[in-house]
């Protein structure tokens, strides 16, 4: 394998190569080093479409409409990300013609089209970091108040604010299904669907305990607290197959869900709480007026959860048989957010850090998710 550097204003580096291979420049390489390499075997994707294209075109592939559903959901998401790929690839070219002309007067148009492409390749770049077997999935997505009262619960509304933007900013499509509002302000806990490109692969590295220091505005005394809220990430199980859920294992119950009162109180028990009876895990829904969205949403939530434990345990497997020190994810600070007495986000994974605290909190994470994946896969 031969490696491959992303585009430089030289435009080098964008040959056929450049789709096809990759391998870290550097073993000491830095997140924010600035030459990086990237990982996208082209023809292999190609390859893969091709197959797909030809399964989709089989007749008897509909009596099975699980596995075509399967084969749907591939097709596109292969489908797109080639497209984004052979679009970056026309345009580098297309600019490398207008270069070899040494027209002054295309200067400004060229120095611009450099900057959008290298902005791109970027982002294309960040997505061969997601690589994992559930990291194209739709995301289960909770966030629950840990330590500190009050003062946690509103924590958790603004880490929802936070995560609703980056979202939007991401075109995700995110839907809160249950939700249980704070005694007295913000949220006890919440849960989302995310659907879009790489969802889970993202949202993976907010995994854990969330930190955040600042003076309370709940004091009358206005010092300074410490609250805590735990984020929990899980991929969408769309192949019930993936995990077998037997009638015998679950204890369903449904109540009435809480609302605002007056007009909104619900006559009817739409809320549902399901028991997995061998591990212990219980969901709940509540946020659709209609049992039946409530309990399919329960479930999806299960079967979500349930993968990832079964991921963790093969984890731990593999690290005891490599001699690995197994590291408890629950409960693992990951970031602070500190407001007072200086302005201060840093993440303990990888030490990357900024002062702009405003602009963290309004959604701009790439920068904390970027460095953490590359942390993960050594670069």
């Amino acid at each position: 394998m031969t490696g491959c550097s992303t585009i430089s204003p030289t435009f080098t580096g964008l040959d056929q190569a450049a789709w096809t291979t990759c391998k870290p420049a550097s073993t000491t390489s830095k997140p924010k080093s600035p030459g990086y390499w990237c990982v996208f075997d082209l023809p292999n994707k190609e390859k893969q479409l091709a197959e797909l294209d030809a399964r989709a075109q089989d007749p008897t592939l509909w009596n099975n409409p699980a596995d075509a559903q399967a084969v749907m959901r591939d097709q596109a998401r292969l489908r797109d990300e080639l497209e984004h790929w052979r679009r970056a690839r026309q345009r580098t070219a297309d600019a490398l013609e207008l270069a070899q002309l040494d027209d002054p007067s295309l200067r400004p148009e060229l120095e611009r089209e450099v900057t959008d492409l290298e902005h791109d390749l970027r982002q294309l770049e960040f997505a061969t970091l997601l690589a994992g077997e559930y990291d194209h999935e739709n995301a289960i997505f909770t966030i629950f108040a840990g330590a500190g009262g009050t003062e946690a619960q509103d924590w958790v509304a603004m880490l929802l604010r936070m995560y609703l933007r980056w979202m939007e900013d991401h075109h995700f499509k995110a839907e809160i299904i249950d939700s249980s509002p704070g005694e007295e302000a913000g949220l006890k806990s919440v849960t989302l669907t995310v659907d879009g490109p790489y969802a889970y692969g993202y949202l993976q590295a907010e995994k854990g305990t969330h930190r955040l220091v600042r003076l309370s505005p709940f004091d009358s005394a206005h010092r300074r607290h410490t609250s805590f809220a735990s984020v929990e990430v899980y991929p969408q199980v769309e192949d019930v197959r993936e995990i077998d859920l037997k009638p015998t294992d679950i204890e369903i119950e449904t109540y009435r869900a809480s609302s605002a009162g007056g007009q909104n109180v619900q006559k009817n028990a739409t809320a549902v709480r399901i028991r997995h009876l061998p591990t212990g895990l219980v969901v709940t829904c509540q946020n659709e007026r209609s049992l039946t969205q409530n309990r399919e949403n329960a479930l999806k939530v299960l079967r979500a959860r349930l993968l990832d434990l079964r991921r963790e345990e093969k984890e731990r497997e593999i690290a005891e048989l490599k001699g690995d020190r197994v590291k408890a994810e629950w409960g693992q600070q990951i970031r602070s957010y500190v407001l007072h007495p200086y302005q201060m986000v840093k993440d303990h994974r990888t030490e990357h850090e900024t002062v702009r605290t405003d602009d963290v909190l309004n959604g701009q994470l790439d920068d904390f998710m970027e460095a953490y994946l590359r942390s993960r896969v050594g670069l």
